[in-house]
């Protein structure tokens, strides 16, 4: 059986989880789509242990965890918390900053909430994730520092700035699958080592005519020299969107 849906709306949210055993139930078979499967002796049968959450095995008595190895295990925050808490993060198109998160859970302490949203924000991270490959445009930008004047900022030389490299790659005409990396310089070394690690050899890549990305052909890509990348641009500029609606300041 494939795991349930987590719900994309608030009306699904609702009707998906009107109880905290409704909620149960639905980790319970996100865990073991296909039935219990004790972790110890392989058993199919268990007992729910309601006080303590937990499902213990028929046949030789292990305990197991329906949270364990995920971002709720061992945490005080209770699992309805952490679902609304789930659902506003992946559902926030814009980002959110701890302090709305912890308004809008209604948490008292903002460490909690702050670690409650890198949590989340780790966890979607695909687990074994391929590289890109097709037509890949890769670009870097920098992000935060202070700004002085007209034009501040530009360039690769810009200073008190966290330099960011990132691909994207494309399915037709748009955008697919994103990668972005914080990087100490924008070297021929540095870049061709983001792009080994990231993009499959063969693929071609879009650049602009940045010196640190003449070594492409020597190192198994094909490469084009552009001043069209729009949607590494774009990538770029929804990252500095998203951090405006998540930090008051980038350092």
């Amino acid at each position: 059986m494939p795991r349930p849906d987590f719900p994309k709306t608030i009306f699904e949210f609702q009707r998906q989880f009107p109880t905290e055993e409704a909620q149960l139930a639905f980790l319970i078979q996100s865990r073991w789509p296909d039935g219990f499967v004790c972790p110890r002796c392989s058993g199919k049968e268990y007992w729910w242990k309601a006080t303590r959450e937990l499902l213990q095995c028929k046949s030789c008595r292990y305990e197991a965890s329906v949270t364990a190895g995920t971002v709720m295990h061992r945490s005080r925050v209770p699992i309805p918390l952490w679902l609304q808490a789930a659902y506003l993060v992946t559902t926030q198109t814009p980002g959110m900053s701890a302090l709305q998160f912890q308004r809008q859970v209604g948490l008292k302490n903002y460490a909690t909430a702050f670690a409650m949203l890198h949590k989340l924000r780790s966890a979607m991270v695909k687990p074994g994730r391929t590289k890109l490959n097709g037509i890949v445009e890769v670009d870097e930008t920098f992000i935060g520092g202070e700004r002085h004047g007209e034009g501040a900022g530009r360039g690769r030389g810009a200073a008190n700035k966290v330099l960011v490299v990132g691909a994207v790659d494309l399915q037709g005409k748009y955008a697919n699958r994103v990668r972005l990396k914080v990087i100490p310089n924008a070297s021929s070394a540095t870049l061709t080592a983001f792009i080994r690690e990231h993009i499959e050899p063969g693929s071609t890549i879009k650049t602009d005519d940045w010196s640190g990305y003449s070594g492409l052909e020597g190192a198994g890509y094909k490469h084009i020299v552009t001043g069209e990348i729009p949607h590494i641009h774009r990538v770029f500029s929804n990252l500095k969107t998203w951090i405006l609606g998540v930090a008051a300041h980038v350092p």
